[in-house]
């Protein structure tokens, strides 16, 4: 009977702090916002800073309008495009970055001179070794 009296008293404890505490109101928002206005394009992966001429090859562009990349990639369906992994931070690229709001150089129409791929991209951060 002691037992039983005891777990009873227990259990009202129990419920009595439950109901006192603090509830958690769970919430999860995601904010894409406005696509980065670079240049030449911008990473694939977060923080999406503006990558510089060269990452990215001409596939990647519609008459000199770059296609996206990240939750803004606006390519077809399955689309693939070579980028050169050289000039990514996460590479080692210590170079000069473009800002948000720059303007390419004269002459741009989409196309890195000269470009040399080593890597494929599918505009969402994954990519293919070649």
């Amino acid at each position: 009977m002691r037992r039983l009296k005891f777990l009873a008293l227990t259990a009202i404890a129990g419920l009595g702090i439950a109901a006192c505490a603090p509830r958690a109101q769970a919430q999860i928002s995601v904010g894409i916002g406005v696509a980065p206005a670079c240049p030449y394009g911008y990473y694939d992966v977060a923080p999406y800073r503006c990558a510089p001429y060269g990452y990215y090859g001409p596939e990647w562009f519609s008459n000199g309008v770059f296609i996206g990349a990240g939750p803004w990639f606006h390519g077809p369906e399955h689309f693939h495009g070579y980028v050169d992994n050289h000039y990514h931070p996460d590479h080692g690229y210590h170079g000069e970055y473009p800002h948000n709001g720059d303007r390419p150089h004269d002459g741009w129409h989409g196309s890195p001179e000269h470009f040399h791929g080593n890597e494929m991209r599918d505009g969402h951060g994954h990519e293919e070794h070649r």
